[in-house]
């Protein structure tokens, strides 16, 4: 049984969470369990969520400490005794600590809600993102799921599912239609990260058999 734990932050509604868990329930991911969930404040809605679905929450405030690397030491605590094969952001907005990367190479997922490498980086995020994608006028978003490196946004490459841009579109109506498509395509990446099928090579992830 393959351990994931999850990370959120902020005001995090969580639902691409909750799509990731209720896939393990269902056995859409072979094999897995979501073990535990951290936020990063106590009135995240994420882990209310989480509760509901009967899995265990914690917090770790980064505001606790007094540096990026304290706060990543905290974090690693809490994984170490959750003992996950992978962690999966899931609205977690923040930088994820470097120790806390180092410590989990190509073990830590995260969707964006667009086509990386357009429309990422520092404070891309939530409706901004669809903003930016609405004023750039690409007739095409999607979302990209990519393994995590120590600066936002800049993994390789796991999956990218794509959506069309409609004329009379506003950031909350991409967004919308957009979230359904995030869910799938992160509760694919999981699965074939799960199977053993993803292998890195430089920039590039390769994925064994059919997806």
């Amino acid at each position: 049984m393959k351990r994931i734990c999850i990370l959120v932050s902020g005001k995090a509604r969580g639902t691409n969470m909750a799509a990731v868990i209720g896939a393990c329930q269902r056995g859409d991911i072979p094999d897995s369990e979501v073990v535990l969930v951290v936020g990063t404040r106590e009135d995240a809605p994420a882990l209310q969520r989480a509760r509901e679905l009967g899995v265990p929450t914690c917090v770790v405030d980064p505001k606790a400490f007094s540096d990026d690397e304290s706060y990543g030491e905290a974090l690693l605590k809490v994984l170490r005794e959750a003992k996950p094969d992978l962690i999966c952001l899931a609205g977690y907005i923040r930088l994820l600590p470097a120790n806390v990367v180092r410590a989990y190479p190509y073990r830590i997922l995260n969707i964006h809600p667009a086509l990386l490498p357009l429309f990422g980086g520092k404070g891309m995020y939530g409706l901004r993102v669809h903003e930016a994608v609405i004023e750039s006028g690409m007739k095409v978003t999607g979302c990209t799921v990519h393994f995590v490196d120590e600066q936002y946004d800049t993994g390789p490459i796991v999956l990218q599912s794509v959506v069309e841009v409609r004329d009379d579109d506003t950031p909350e109506t991409l967004a919308a239609r957009l979230l359904p498509v995030e869910h799938a395509t992160y509760i694919r990446a999981i699965r074939l990260f799960v199977e053993g099928r993803l292998k890195v090579k430089g920039r590039r992830v390769t994925i064994s058999g059919e997806i």
